[in-house]
């Protein structure tokens, strides 16, 4: 699996976090940044980050954010990408088995590293249940590719 993480300068810290734990679970990784603390805009992370999965550069992204909306919106703007803002295992889990989610969003300003680890080894380690679910992405596809 080769994931990409971006972050703004709301999401740095847990950014970090979140590279440190990949490298523990011996994922390939490229962190795009930021990597200040001074102000900058998500879509300039987010965005790029999102082409480079619904291209197949990238199995999977997660990016980070204060709240994680900003990212949530500007990644799901991406043809192809199917981005859930997640702040709990449980709907780490949910996004992964009926959604298929390739990305994740987080909050730094919502969630601290403990949960946020938790979040990302459970999102990664669990697989599209397809099946109904199957059925449901197709249709989000069909209408996407209007």
């Amino acid at each position: 699996m080769k994931v990409i993480l971006a972050s703004d300068h709301g999401g740095i810290h847990l950014s970090k976090e979140i590279a440190s734990l990949l490298e523990e679970l011996n994922i390939e990784y490229e962190d795009i940044g930021c990597n200040c603390a001074d102000s900058v805009d998500y879509p300039d992370y987010g965005i790029p980050a999102a082409e480079r999965v619904a291209s197949g550069e990238f199995d999977r992204g997660i990016l980070i954010c204060g709240t994680g909306i900003g990212m949530s919106i500007a990644a799901n703007k991406v043809k192809g990408v199917r981005a859930a803002l997640v702040h709990d295992v449980f709907s780490a889990k949910a996004t992964r088995e009926h959604n298929d989610s390739n990305m994740i969003t987080m909050g730094e300003r919502v969630i601290g590293p403990g949960l946020a680890r938790e979040i990302v080894k459970t999102w990664i380690g669990t697989d599209f249940q397809g099946g109904r679910h199957a059925n449901r992405i197709g249709k989000v596809t069909e209408y996407e590719n209007q």
